[in-house]
This record gives structure tokens, C-alpha cells and sequence, in this order.
């Protein structure tokens, strides 16, 4: 088990360093970093691989890092993915803005820009053609990768997010900053607010960026992120090739009923290469059209993961339920969800309910919601 005082002794030391580099790009579903850092800091050894095959926006795979330790996150989500890479690589940023300016300058240059009502209220002319320059170079791979990594999570971060009265820190009109509204709904917000989108200076804000998540340095390591499904027995051999077999696997699925953490981060998806419009379907996420399906799901990813797993590796899930979708008991159904995999389940916690992952949230909806409860579900691998 562990004990608060155990991980508040083991945080004192990794806690001194600067980790601004998580927060990078704003995700609506994360869990607070002390979480796997309080976890890895107090249990895993020097040598340790650590897996999060949901990676979210990689927090995990951060606190790995922080630790010196090789870490592999894989998501479905190519957001996902991009958010956890720009927390594994360490380019100065002065090697990121010399990228972007020169991307910058060819602005003569013919770029496909999306049109529409939306992308006319969305973004000032002059800004959506810089983003789609530099989309169109991260696309064509003409930057040295690691620097590549860091811009495009810098410039997801910045994508959109609300509109500041003295300081401009994000591209958009007033938007949230960690999903991306609906068409529709923004066009009329906007029309009925008188809202147009600011003419910022794309540059400046990547340079303030820049200098803020990679202005210090990060322990080096071995590490990727991985677009992919969990739920394929080639995706973790995948990332066993990459740093071993593994001995921690820090995660957190996504909450039944979630079904929606695709479509949400649409805007974004569009600059990493997606259609510049809502793609509704949820091809690749876990089932949410009942239990035991979503239950079954879950266990073909414990089955896969812990085929590549040293014996004894420990597994934490952090788990709840959403709103609409409550689960009557979080630990009963991960604890399910590992019968006949291999894990065998050594320990249940209560965990901090959701209040602070359910703030933002609560600014675009009318009715507040009340904050979940969540569990951490410890396991053994024990084939």
C-alpha cells in the first residue's frame, strides 16, 4: 500500500525540478502528476520500464522521465500521442523558434487553408494561414525530429483556449483549452457575443512558449509515444521493441461512459492531419454500449500488457465513472476486468475524488456536476 507520508518523502527531491513541460497541452481527461511521480518515486527501481497504455496526455510518461526511467505511452488518440512525445524529447528553444521562423518566412508559399464559417470566426486570416504553414511543414517532415516534437505540442497547447485582455497566449477566439467546441455552437456563440478572433502574433507565442516548457532541462530517456490500440497484441510488442519488458504500468482507461474523448479534441486532430470537420464516430475507443463489453475490452489490454511484462510488475489503474454513466463500484469492475489475465489484484484505494478534474467542465455547462469518486486498483503480474 501506498502510504501519503511515503510519497510526500519520496516527491521532495523529483519535486525541485521544473515540470511546467506537463502541462504543455491542456487535456480534458488527466490525472494529476503526483500520482504515478508519488508511485514511481517511493516503489520502482532505478532500471525500471514504465507503460501506460492509455496514455492521455502522457503524465505518466512525464513523471518516468522526471525519474530518469524508459517509458512508453500508447493512445488511440494521435493528440494523445503528440501531447506525450513533446514531453520526451529536450530541443533547446532556440532550436524551435529558428524552425518556426523559417517556416514563417515562406509565407508566399501556397498552403491548403480550411474555409468555412467556423474557421472564418475561429481564427483571424492572417494566424490560420501560419498554422496551416506550419502544419504543412510538420506534415512533409522537412524538421529534425525531436524539434518537430516540441513545436507540434506547442502549438496544440496554444490552438485554442480564451481570449486575454492584456496577454495573448492562444491562437483562437475565446474558446476552452482543453476540447474543442462543436461548429455550430461556437459560430453562435461568437455571433451572438460580437466576438472576432484576434490577429496574435503566432510567432511570439511560440517563443514564449518555447522558452517556458523547454527553458530547463529534463533528465534524457529512452521513451515514444505510440498511436495505436492496447487492445492489439502487436501495438505492445511494438513497445516492448522499444525500451524492453516492462515493470510498471501506471494508467488510467478511460471512464465508462466516456465516449467522446475522440471527436473532443477535433480542432486539434486537424493540425496533426485530420479533416479540418467533426468526425462523430468512435472508431478505436473502447466500447461503451455496455459493461460487459467495456469490461472485456479492458481485459484484452491487461492480457496484452502483461505478455510483455517482467514477472511481479505492478500495475495501478486509476478508475471512476462520469455523470451519465455511474458505476455503483469503480473497483469491482477494474478488479473484473482482471480476472483469469494474469494480475491478480493486491490492494484498492480511494482516491481523490474528481473535483479538480471536473472544473473545467463545469465553466461551459450550465448545471455543475458532482465530482466522482475514483480508486486506485493495485495488481501483480502472476502468470
Amino acid at each position: 500500500m501506498v502510504r501519503e507520508a511515503e510519497i510526500e518523502r519520496g516527491l521532495t527531491a523529483v519535486m525541485a525540478r521544473d515540470v511546467r513541460l506537463n502541462a504543455i497541452c491542456p487535456y480534458f481527461t488527466m490525472f494529476p502528476l503526483d500520482f504515478p511521480l508519488g508511485i514511481l518515486t517511493t516503489h520502482a527501481k532505478p532500471n525500471a520500464r514504465v507503460l501506460d497504455p492509455f496514455c492521455g496526455r502522457g503524465t505518466t510518461n512525464f513523471a518516468a522521465r522526471l525519474l530518469g526511467l524508459r517509458t512508453i505511452g500508447i493512445d488511440v488518440s494521435r493528440v494523445a500521442t503528440a501531447a506525450t512525445q513533446a514531453k520526451l524529447v529536450a530541443p533547446t528553444p532556440e532550436e524551435i523558434i529558428d524552425a518556426s521562423n523559417a517556416i514563417l518566412l515562406r509565407r508566399r508559399k501556397a498552403v491548403q487553408i480550411p474555409e468555412g464559417e467556423f474557421w472564418d470566426l475561429a481564427y483571424h486570416y492572417e494566424v490560420l494561414r501560419d498554422l496551416c504553414l506550419i502544419r504543412d511543414a510538420l506534415l512533409t517532415g522537412s524538421i529534425a525530429a525531436h524539434v518537430a516534437a516540441a513545436l507540434r505540442g506547442l502549438i496544440l497547447g496554444a490552438l485554442h483556449g480564451p481570449v486575454g485582455r492584456t496577454k495573448r497566449s492562444y491562437f483562437s477566439n475565446q474558446c476552452p483549452r482543453t476540447y474543442a467546441p462543436k461548429p455550430a455552437y461556437a459560430v453562435n456563440f461568437w455571433r451572438g457575443r460580437e466576438l472576432l478572433p484576434p490577429r496574435v502574433n503566432v510567432l511570439a507565442i511560440i517563443a514564449e512558449r518555447a522558452h517556458r516548457y523547454y527553458g530547463s532541462a529534463a533528465p534524457r530517456v529512452v521513451g515514444a509515444a505510440i498511436k495505436g490500440d492496447s487492445r492489439h497484441k502487436s501495438t505492445l510488442a511494438d513497445a516492448r521493441e522499444i525500451i524492453g519488458r516492462f515493470d510498471w504500468i501506471v494508467t488510467s482507461p478511460p471512464y465508462y461512459g466516456l465516449r467522446t474523448y475522440l471527436p473532443d479534441q477535433w480542432i486539434r486532430n486537424w493540425f496533426l492531419g485530420g479533416p479540418a470537420s467533426v468526425d462523430y464516430t468512435s472508431e478505436g475507443q473502447l466500447s461503451h454500449s455496455g459493461r460487459d463489453r467495456f469490461v472485456a475490452d479492458l481485459r484484452k489490454v491487461w492480457v496484452n500488457a502483461g505478455a510483455h511484462c517482467r514477472p511481479g510488475a505492478t500495475l495501478v489503474v486509476r478508475f471512476g465513472s462520469i455523470g451519465d454513466r455511474l458505476v455503483e463500484d469503480p473497483a469491482r469492475l477494474i478488479s473484473t476486468s482482471l480476472e483469469a489475465t494474469g494480475w491478480v489484484t493486491a490492494d484498492v484505494q480511494h482516491a481523490d475524488n474528481a473535483a479538480r478534474g471536473k472544473r473545467q467542465a463545469d465553466t461551459f455547462h450550465r448545471k455543475r456536476s458532482a465530482p466522482c469518486d475514483e480508486v486506485d486498483v493495485w495488481a501483480t503480474w502472476r502468470p
